[in-house]
């Protein structure tokens, strides 16, 4: 009878501490920028934070995504990758208004030829689709120039994932490239601490 009774106890219990770590494991990677986020926006200053950060995770969770389709794993790490797109997106948003905003004589960079009725970048009369520049690429001055870039490379890696979906080997290593690129998140980071001599904003 008492072994009922605890059974009937740790059944909810159980499903409710199944809950939290997999509530944990979506949200637990977007804890960190929360206060980073609300650090730049009352600054105005993102100088300490290095946008290749969001570079790497958007990648690694592009990836990640992918190869779910080849390789199922569980839903909440599914979730925590397309969590942590939309997190770093809007951190990029926010970054991109900032630097924008404080840096006055900026020569507008994008991704690609911006629209004739847009009064913020001044584009000259003949101008390709892409003006793309390596050298400025990923320092963009619309946020929108962000969201083609990463439509693009997830237009492409998908595409390519669904030709060879059926092959194991490209599915491995769609997995690999993505844990690699995520266990490399801290390059970005370290390299803009090494360039400003300082951690401040990180």
């Amino acid at each position: 009878m008492e072994a009922g009774g605890l059974e009937w106890l740790l059944v909810p219990v159980q499903q409710l501490v199944s809950w939290g770590a997999a509530g944990a494991m979506v949200f637990g990677g977007v804890v960190p920028y929360i206060p980073q986020y609300r650090d730049i926006r009352r600054t105005q200053n993102a100088e300490g934070f290095s946008t290749y950060v969001c570079l790497v995770l958007l990648v690694a969770n592009i990836l990640r995504i992918l190869f779910w389709f080849g390789r199922r794993f569980e839903s909440p790490l599914l979730w925590q990758s397309i969590i942590m797109i939309i997190t770093m997106l809007l951190m990029l948003k926010l970054c991109t208004e900032v630097r924008v905003s404080n840096e006055l004589n900026i020569k507008r960079r994008s991704f690609a030829a911006a629209d004739s009725k847009d009064e913020e970048i001044k584009a000259p009369p003949k101008r390709s689709y892409l003006d793309f520049d390596l050298n400025y690429f990923w320092h963009w001055s619309k946020f929108t120039d962000y969201v083609q870039c990463v439509l693009t490379f997830t237009g492409v890696t998908g595409y390519i994932t669904y030709l060879w979906l059926d092959s194991s080997l490209f599915v491995e290593t769609l997995g690999f490239l993505a844990v690699f690129t995520e266990a490399m998140l801290g390059v970005p980071q370290l390299y803009r601490n090494y360039q400003n001599r300082s951690t401040e904003g990180m």
